[in-house]
């Protein structure tokens, strides 16, 4: 009894003990405000973006009201789209909105609950730590960071502060991507050989904004609040509106893109990141003052850390002809898992002719429907926005008031900018990148990769 007594005493001193110094990583207001059950959650919106104005606030407006969620409030550096945001907004939702020069005065207002941050991709992972700091719920759109000195430091925020955050990382909250999810894992699928990701538009605007160029001027925007933690700069109207085609400001088609696809693998196989990245491409048609490439290839390993059961991934991208399309193909050597159809068929796999040939058994899977409602997921078809993010930010949103992990945790945003980052150094350096699981850092030509 002595011996249990002792040690009952010394764990809640532990407890204690460990409970305090949580709390003194968020700020008090992160303490001052429970969501009960029927509370009105309010909300910030942090950058009024095209996606936000387009995808985000349609599907937020999908379930705004069943789930009792108001928006606020307007943060947005620029003085045009913020009044052009706060118009909009009071427009939909039927009252005023507070209008926020920037992310301080958002933070500054009473009981702000969460927020919505569609802001530049290097902006993401700063935005989140000061969302989480200011004791707030966030969705934080992808690439989740574009270095790795971001993702440590957001990862490191989010866990301390216990608040929800999701990820942009839409395919999370598909119902498809669910159930082949589960395919693979039960070992239907069999052991991944290869993945072909591919994401082609031909789309010579594609992240060009050239007449709201035209109107922004330096005296309209806090600046260097924008560049944040990114060397000193000269203001650039294109670099503030079409950051997509300027690094350091984003890696363009690895961030916006490939972070999608390449989560699959993360999410499918339970991998947190390839095992190593090499990648080509250039600028080869729209010769347009951009710095990010406009087609690219980058080949991943992945497997065990002991070089187990690896298999090769691809992502291919151009923005110059759309044959391929969007999509992902997972092969065994059974058939393929194809996202695309939404198909799981044998196309591919070990036929009777090829196996009796070498003494062995045909293997071919049986067709699948990857789209069959097997696994419920909530899907919005006919409402504003897009399916699969209308799920996603129901998802988001349920979760603030349960509490509980959402789809694409803040996990699942750390492994796809880990292997986003990996793609930059290796775009960047022109030398394989791997991967210092110690260090938790990206190396590339025997160096620790930065920018």
């Amino acid at each position: 009894m002595g011996n249990t007594r002792r040690t009952f005493i010394k764990q809640s001193a532990l407890l204690a003990a460990a409970t305090y110094a949580g709390t003194l990583t968020s700020s008090a207001k992160s303490y001052s405000r429970i969501i009960g059950a029927n509370d009105r959650v309010r909300v910030g919106v942090v950058g009024f973006s095209d996606r936000f104005k387009d995808t985000l606030f349609p599907c937020f407006q999908n379930h705004n009201k069943e789930l009792n969620f108001d928006i606020v409030g307007l943060s947005d550096l620029w003085t045009y789209r913020r009044d052009l945001g706060i118009a909009h907004i009071k427009e939909k939702m039927g009252h005023d909105i507070k209008a926020c020069r920037n992310n301080d005065e958002l933070y500054a207002m009473k009981d702000l609950d969460a927020v919505i941050v569609s802001t530049a991709d290097f902006q993401h992972a700063l935005h989140t730590i000061e969302a989480v700091k200011a004791g707030c719920d966030a969705y934080i759109e992808k690439p989740f960071a574009e270095t790795m000195a971001d993702a440590k430091a957001a990862l490191k925020a989010v866990k301390e502060s216990n608040k929800i955050v999701q990820i942009g990382s839409q395919r999370r909250s598909g119902e498809n991507y669910a159930n082949a999810a589960q395919f693979i894992q039960e070992g239907k699928f069999g052991p991944i050989t290869a993945v072909d990701l591919v994401w082609n538009v031909n789309q010579p605007g594609r992240w060009r904004r050239p007449d709201l160029v035209a109107k922004l001027k330096e005296e309209d925007i806090d600046w260097k609040r924008f560049l944040l933690n990114r060397p000193a700069d000269k203001f650039d109207p294109r670099k503030y509106l079409e950051y997509r085609l300027f690094w350091p400001y984003s890696s363009g088609m690895p961030g916006q893109w490939m972070s999608h696809q390449i989560d699959t693998v993360h999410w499918f196989t339970k991998l947190k990141h390839p095992r190593s990245v090499v990648a080509n491409g250039g600028i080869y048609t729209w010769k347009d003052g951009r710095k990010n490439w406009d087609s690219m290839v980058a080949v991943f390993d992945y497997g065990q850390p002991d070089g187990s059961d690896g298999f090769q991934v691809t992502f291919t991208s151009r923005m110059q002809n759309s044959v391929g399309d969007v999509g992902e193909v997972y092969y065994s050597n059974g058939g393929e898992l194809n996202l695309m159809t939404n198909k799981v068929s044998p196309k591919g796999g070990l036929g009777v002719r090829e196996a009796v040939a070498m003494g062995m058994k045909p293997n071919l899977l049986e067709p699948f429907d990857l789209s069959k409602k097997t696994i419920k997921v909530e899907t919005a078809a006919n409402m504003g926005g897009d399916a699969l993010t209308s799920g996603h930010m129901r998802n988001w949103m349920e979760c603030v008031r349960s509490r509980k992990t959402p789809n694409a945790p803040v996990e699942a945003g750390y492994a796809h900018s880990i292997a986003n980052i990996m793609t930059n150094a290796a775009v960047h350096t022109g030398a394989k990148a791997t991967f210092d699981e110690k260090s938790q850092e990206v190396m590339s030509g025997g160096k620790v990769f930065k920018y």
